[in-house]
């Protein structure tokens, strides 16, 4: 695991590294692998010896020497689904030892079944998906003999990121891509979590050979991080229209990268409205509070977001919610907005 974990208080006797807690409790997971014991206890000296010979920079050369650059290295705030998949590719399956291990996310195609949540039923049915770097897309498909997808999604646009507690299954992932300039969900899950993080990791792949293509001169630190991104903040908020005189109504608001969306419920395949947030120089700010004549709001924590053609009201149902996603309008309108961005911001400026 890296960035910013908690400082080691376990170790594998086994592997010979260092872990954290959480880690730890993973480890235990697959004893056949990993025997875990902690620091504070009594060791013998061959536990000692053994934990001196190895270590986690010789652990670190031996298990992880052929990590692809586009693949996923999870961090101690991601999902335990993938900490756990990383721990088995590493320790259990030997994949950054032997590169024929790597196929099922490095070969450029991918296709097998997922279970897929309906648009309008919401049920989740197996649909076929292809993933083809050639073609330069990701296609589902509702009937396994059918000719045409039913979607198709540029690798350009897409994304990916687990969400478990909102699709409601551990390998929960939702697959992000944009139709006519707005953004699509599709939420999908698999029964078997290597499965889950092997389409995880195709697709940031696919992106990366797309990326490198697009970007001949750029390094591998510059792409990787435009792999996939998760979502700076999601909840809920009320909002109201244009002229700020109906009532406020409940949301759910996802924050992606500057595209802040709305959605009557978290899983909708599309959102009711998305408002581009620029940066400062651009004259986008945001405060905490409402103009003082507003009303119709339930939540009393409010929020307003002056962009050059309107103010945007929302209202928090708690103190902690507001500062929360005003720290999150705030990182974006800080960052200078790159050129591609004033495209972007063009187009929502002409949306009817």
């Amino acid at each position: 695991m890296n960035s910013a974990q908690p400082e080691p208080d376990w170790a594998s006797l086994t592997l010979g590294v260092f872990v954290c807690q959480a880690c730890s409790l993973l480890h235990r997971s697959i004893p056949h692998i990993s025997r875990v014991k902690a620091v504070h206890e009594t060791w013998d000296g061959g536990e000692v010896e053994l934990m001196a010979a190895m270590g986690n920079g010789a652990a670190k050369a031996k298990y992880e020497q052929k990590v692809p650059a586009f693949y996923y290295r999870p961090t101690h705030s991601d999902c335990k689904m993938l900490r756990e998949q990383w721990i088995r590719a590493k320790y259990e399956r030997n994949e950054f030892e032997f590169i024929e291990k790597q196929e099922p996310y490095s070969a450029g195609y991918r296709e097998g079944f997922l279970w897929k949540r309906g648009r309008d039923n919401g049920q989740f049915l197996s649909r076929k998906f292809v993933l083809s770097e050639r073609e330069g897309a990701l296609k589902y498909f509702n009937k396994q003999d059918a000719r045409d997808p039913k979607a198709v999604m540029k690798i350009e646009t897409l994304n990916a990121t687990f969400q478990p507690a909102k699709i409601g299954n551990p390998c929960g992932l939702q697959i992000t891509y944009l139709k006519d300039n707005s953004t699509r969900n599709i939420f999908v899950y698999h029964s078997d979590a290597k499965e889950m993080v092997d389409w995880f990791n195709a697709i940031r792949a696919a992106r990366f050979h797309y990326l490198q293509v697009a970007f001949p001169g750029a390094s591998d630190e510059e792409l990787v991080p435009k792999l996939t991104r998760n979502f700076m903040k999601e909840g809920f908020m009320e909002k109201t229209g244009p002229k700020h005189t109906e009532g406020f109504k409940k949301r759910w608001f996802t924050m992606d990268d500057r595209r802040l969306m709305y959605f009557k419920d978290p899983l909708d395949a599309y959102a009711r409205g998305e408002v581009f947030i620029g940066s400062k120089e651009n004259s986008y700010t945001v405060l905490s509070g409402l103009p003082p004549t507003t009303q119709g709001h339930h939540w009393n924590h409010g929020i307003t977001i002056v962009t050059p053609d309107r103010k945007f009201l929302f209202a928090c149902e708690t103190e902690a919610e507001q500062r929360d996603w005003i720290a999150a309008f705030q990182r974006v309108i800080n960052r200078p907005m790159r050129p591609q961005e004033y495209a972007v911001e063009a187009h929502f400026k002409h949306k009817p």
